[in-house]
């Protein structure tokens, strides 16, 4: 899925979500913040790190930590599968960051008039999710506020 890096947004209120899942919820992640895709490997422990990190992975070199989104959202521990997924995550003041979900699914294209931010939606205290993204099919994704989701208070 290298080639998600090209065009990850244009200009004309458009922006690109990687449709993933975690448990039975379709959640949306914005392109511009995925470095890669890979395959489920080895992950080495770390003594002390909150429950949410894992471990760590050699990804061609590069040590990254790796976050169960899972246990981060408060949901079951992660079960690894055929179709379970490293995403690779560009964050801001950490650096590259692995993230494990079920499953991804495609790359959807969604409208700015097709996103309900979280603030229009009226929900009360810190929530892992952005806003929502209305497909013409009827179907929702919860798109990932990854600032909050990185933040380490938020364990």
């Amino acid at each position: 899925m290298d080639a998600v890096a090209e065009n990850k947004q244009d200009h004309s209120g458009k922006s690109q979500f990687i449709v993933i899942r975690l448990d039975n919820e379709q959640y949306g992640i914005d392109v511009r913040f995925v470095e890669n895709i890979v395959r489920m490997q080895r992950i080495t422990r770390v003594p002390k790190m909150p429950k949410y990190l894992v471990g760590i992975i050699n990804l061609r070199g590069e040590v990254l930590p790796v976050m169960s989104l899972r246990i981060k959202m408060g949901l079951e521990k992660d079960v690894y599968e055929k179709k379970t997924r490293i995403i690779v995550l560009k964050t801001q003041t950490e650096g590259n960051l692995g993230v494990i979900v079920d499953e991804v699914r495609e790359v959807v294209t969604l409208e700015d008039a097709q996103v309900d931010k979280i603030d229009d939606l009226k929900l009360e205290g810190k929530t892992f999710v952005s806003g929502v993204g209305k497909r013409e099919n009827g179907d929702l994704i919860s798109l990932l506020d990854l600032g909050v989701i990185t933040l380490e208070e938020n364990a």
